[in-house]
């Protein structure tokens, strides 16, 4: 287990921002269920659901921005719970783009790859690995969608979110898995022991410019419709 309480570039958990979050929130005293429980709260909630300018971005990165999607809160939360001294690896996905539909809209929702690269967490607890993914949305977000679409059939996939049960997603821990885009999956990678490893051969098929267009224009569109989202004010409608 060693290798997987281990830092790694992407986990930078030495690093003085980390390191005083640690100490503020004092979560390396706590019992290992509550350490879990308060680092997936902290992340989900106080980690807005947003898009940063790339996957592989550092969690001190991650943790300045006070957003993130799947692959880099992803990382931040790994990062906590390794600080903690709490086991964790990556299992690697593509989901499918209509799960950022709403998120993506018009001409570059139809640039998109159809298939995004996405991941979630594996925590070692009580002898056992759990999936945990339900952390990506945060709660504020997430109620909006639920007020948006309570007409909607359960089954539920666009901004964000790809669920069987959109009122009563698996997104609070407790001591077990945790989802709100395992709906939307499309091709399983498998487990990496690091982020780090899992991004050295899987990465988004955007290629250079498309690339340079999402992070000078894309995202920040993007992060302004789930903006509206969270508060209330985009248009009705799928």
């Amino acid at each position: 287990m060693t290798v997987l309480i281990s830092e790694t570039e992407l986990m930078n958990y030495s690093h003085p921002g980390i390191q005083q979050l640690l100490r503020d929130r004092q979560w390396v005293q706590l019992p290992v269920k509550e350490q879990i429980l308060q680092i997936y709260n902290f992340v989900r909630d106080e980690i807005q659901f947003g898009y940063n300018r790339s996957d592989v971005i550092q969690a001190s990165e991650v943790l300045l921005d006070g957003y993130g999607q799947c692959n880099t809160k992803g990382i931040l939360f790994m990062t906590l719970l390794r600080a903690a001294g709490i086991p964790c690896r990556m299992h690697g996905f593509t989901i499918d783009k209509e799960l950022q539909k709403g998120a993506m809209k018009g001409w570059y929702y139809q640039l998109s790859p159809q298939e995004i690269i996405h991941s979630w967490v594996e925590v070692w607890y009580k002898d056992k690995w759990l999936n945990i993914e339900g952390f990506i949305l945060d709660m504020p977000y997430l109620s909006r969608l639920q007020e948006k679409f309570a007409a909607c059939p359960e089954g539920f996939c666009g901004y964000g979110a790809a669920t069987d049960n959109l009122s009563n997603p698996e997104v609070y821990w407790d001591e077990g898995h945790t989802y709100i885009q395992k709906e939307g999956i499309v091709q399983d990678f498998g487990i990496f022991d690091s982020p780090d490893e899992f991004f050295a051969v899987h990465r988004q098929k955007l290629g250079p410019l498309r690339e340079a267009v999402f992070v000078y224009i894309v995202r920040h569109l993007m992060n302004r419709n789930v903006s509206k989202i969270r508060q209330g004010t985009a248009a009705s409608g799928a």
